[in-house]
């Protein structure tokens, strides 16, 4: 990849990142209720999601799920039940101030942590389609793949690690000096129709024939 395609590709990156989505639903969600802290550790799941797109289509599932009604369907469904539970689950979450979230709760380890973002972004047709579309115009189907692969998933990750560095400190900073039980249900139902509104989109999205 020459040094001027990369640029082009490391500019449409920080739209991409940027463009509001499930994944920023999911940094403010986790800011709001953990702190920037470790909330950030969503941030990890959802780049290791990102990840698992770009090995997806490197290998050639990515147009399998493209091109299969079946496959494609089966995903989409699935990406949508996750989002419509992430929803439910934040409304129902109970209206405790984000400060006396400090420490782990049984339910929230790390690990939970980072696998909630990585079923965000892993179970995303919209994100195989769209690094199907969009990827091969910045790669030179002449030289080796795997590098090419390799930089457009460290690219991809670093915005991302930038911008949802952005979105969690927002909701921890931001929103999360609003402390009364009130306030945190709110905000909770706002984050819980969010997660729903994109399973929503979500479901609405159609492969393209």
């Amino acid at each position: 990849m020459e040094f001027s395609t990369w640029l082009a590709f490391f500019a449409a990156s920080w739209a991409i990142s940027i463009s509001p989505g499930a994944g920023a639903v999911a940094a403010m969600s986790a800011g709001l209720n953990h702190g920037f802290r470790r909330g950030y550790i969503t941030t990890m799941g959802l780049i290791l999601g990102i990840w698992t797109q770009v090995l997806v289509v490197g290998v050639g599932l990515g147009a399998l799920v493209a091109a299969s009604a079946t496959a494609f369907a089966l995903v989409k469904w699935l990406g949508v039940a996750y989002l419509v539970y992430l929803g439910i689950a934040q409304w129902r979450a109970p209206a405790t101030p984000m400060v006396a979230q400090d420490e782990p709760g049984p339910t929230q380890t790390w690990r939970s942590m980072v696998l909630k973002g990585w079923m965000i972004n892993a179970v995303n047709p919209k994100g195989t389609v769209f690094l199907l579309a969009v990827v091969p115009q910045f790669m030179d189907l002449s030289r080796p793949l795997l590098m090419q692969y390799v930089v457009i998933g460290a690219t991809i990750g670093f915005t991302d690690l930038v911008v949802m560095a952005g979105y969690t400190a927002l909701a921890a900073r931001v929103l999360g000096a609003l402390k009364s039980p009130a306030h945190i249900r709110l905000l909770n139902r706002v984050f819980g129709s969010f997660f729903v509104v994109a399973g929503g989109l979500l479901a609405l999205f159609k492969r393209a024939d």
